[in-house]
C-alpha cells in the first residue's frame, strides 16, 4: 500500500522540496567531507542546525525536538525526497537515529536537554556504545560493569565496533549493573561523555578503505559517571536497547530501497546476462511494497525482520554482481561508480570493491541476518524456538 497520492502527503513533499530548493549548502559551502560517523564537518553542523530550527530535521518529533508532529506517511515522503536528492540526511547517524530517539523515548527532561536537543542541534556528536569482543550479536552476554557507591557509578570493560567513538562528544553505552540475576535483567543504559578521564577510543581500520577509520574499540577504565546519566530505570537496559534498536529498524528499509536505486542508476549498464538486474528491479519493488504495509493500521513490528533481511541481502547480491561484472576494474581504488553530489556520503558511490564490502554492515548491524530470521521463524510463522 503506497499513500503517495494521498492530497496531504504530497503537499507535505512539495513543500519540503522547495524548502531544500531555497537552503540546500553550495557545492562551495560543503566542501569539508566528514571524516567518520562521530565527525559533523562544521557546514553539515549549520545545515543541521538549519533542518532542526525549521521542522525538518525529523519531521515526526514535536518542533522542539526538530519536527512538525508528521504522520509516517509525511515521514516517508520526507526521507524519499531525501534519497532521490541523494542527501545524507546527518553525518551522524547514530546520534540522530538512535542516541537522540533513545532519549527522547527513554530520558528525563533534564536529558533530553541537556543531551537530546544538543545532539538535534549538531552541537555535539554521538556513538553506541554496544557489542563487545564476546557479545556482538547477543547484547545481553556484555560483560562491562557498572557498580553504584551512592549517586556514582564505576564503569570497567570494553566496547568494540563502536563507530565514531573517537570523534563522538559523549556514548550512549550499555552496562551491567546486577550480575546476579538473569542476563536480560541486569543490564543498564549510561551516557558517558568522551573525555571522561578513564574512556580511550582506538580507532581501527576496514576491509573497505585504507583510509576509513569509523569502528573503534573503548576501554573503560574505572570511569566514573554520575547517576543522573542513566537513562531509563536502573536494570532496565534491556527494553532501553530494543527501543534503541528499534528507532534504528522502523524505517531502516527505505535505506536499503536508497542502495537498491543507487545500484539500479549506477550498475544498469554492466552487460552480460540481464537476469540480476531484472531480480534487482524486482527485489527493490517487493521491499518497497512490504514497507508500504508498515504504514498501514495493521503493521505487524515483527515484519520489520522481513524488511531488514530482504533489503541488506537484496543489497549485498545486487553489490556482488555489479563487482563482479566489472572484472578488474571493480576492484580498482579509489574509484568513482555514482555521480557526485556534495551532500551525498561519499561510500555510497565510491568504488565498486567498496560497496560490495560495506553491504556486509547491513547484514550485521542492527541484528544479523540469522538474528533476523530466528524472528521470522518464531513471531511470524509460529515455528518452535
Amino acid at each position: 500500500m503506497k499513500l503517495a497520492d494521498d492530497p496531504e502527503v504530497e503537499t507535505f513533499r512539495a513543500e519540503f522540496s522547495a524548502f531544500l530548493d531555497a537552503r540546500l549548502p553550495t557545492e562551495a559551502e560543503a566542501r569539508e567531507r566528514s571524516r567518520s560517523s562521530g565527525h559533523i564537518p562544521e557546514w553539515a553542523r549549520r545545515w543541521q542546525r538549519t533542518l532542526f530550527e525549521t521542522g525538518w530535521l525529523l519531521p515526526g518529533q514535536p518542533p522542539e525536538y526538530g519536527g512538525r508532529n508528521a504522520t509516517l506517511p509525511q515521514q516517508l515522503a520526507h526521507l524519499e525526497e531525501l534519497a532521490r536528492r541523494r542527501i545524507y540526511h546527518s553525518f551522524n547517524p547514530q546520534g540522530l537515529g538512535i542516541v537522540a530517539a533513545s532519549l527522547l523515548t527513554f530520558g528525563t527532561e533534564e536529558q533530553k536537554r541537556r543531551w537530546a536537543v544538543p545532539i538535534l542541534r549538531a552541537e555535539i556528536t554521538a556513538a553506541l556504545g554496544m557489542s563487545e569482543p564476546e557479545a556482538g550479536s547477543d547484547l545481553a552476554a556484555l560483560r562491562t560493569r557498572a557498580v553504584l557507591d551512592g549517586d556514582v557509578f564505576t564503569v570497567n570493560g570494553q566496547k568494540i565496533w563502536t563507530s565514531g567513538a573517537h570523534d563522538a562528544d559523549v556514548l550512549l553505552t550499555f552496562v551491567r549493573t546486577d550480575p546476579d540475576v538473569p542476563k536480560h535483567q541486569g543490564l543498564s543504559a549510561l551516557l558517558i561523555p568522551t573525555a571522561t578521564d578513564g574512556v580511550e577510543c582506538r580507532p581501527f581500520g576496514s576491509i573497505a578503505a585504507e583510509d576509513d577509520h569509523d569502528f573503534n574499540e573503548v576501554f573503560l577504565t574505572g570511569v566514573r559517571v554520575p547517576r543522573e546519566n542513566l537513562v531509563g530505570p536502573l536494570g532496565e537496559g534491556w527494553r532501553v536497547a530494543g527501543g534503541s534498536l528499534g528507532h534504528e529498524r522502523t524505517l531502516l528499509w527505505l535505506s536499503y530501497a536508497e542502495r537498491l536505486q543507487n545500484l539500479v542508476d549506477d550498475a544498469a549498464d554492466v552487460g552480460g546476462d540481464q537476469e540480476w538486474y531484472a531480480t534487482l528491479l524486482m527485489d527493490l519493488t517487493a521491499l518497497r511494497l512490504l514497507g508500504y504495509r508498515q504504514l498501514g493500521p495493521d503493521r505487524n513490528p515483527a515484519e520489520i525482520s522481513v524488511l531488514k533481511l530482504l533489503g541488506s541481502e537484496a543489497v549485498q547480491t545486487a553489490s556482488l554482481h555489479a563487482l563482479e561484472a566489472h572484472g578488474p576494474d571493480g576492484l580498482r581504488h579509489p574509484a568513482r561508480t555514482g555521480p557526485c553530489h556534495h551532500m551525498n556520503h561519499e561510500p555510497f558511490v565510491s568504488s565498486w570493491f567498496e560497496r560490495y564490502a560495506r553491504s556486509f554492515a547491513g547484514t550485521i548491524a542492527g541484528g544479523t541476518s540469522e538474528i533476523q530470521r530466528n524472528i521470522i521463524a518464531e513471531r511470524l510463522l509460529g515455528l518452535p524456538r
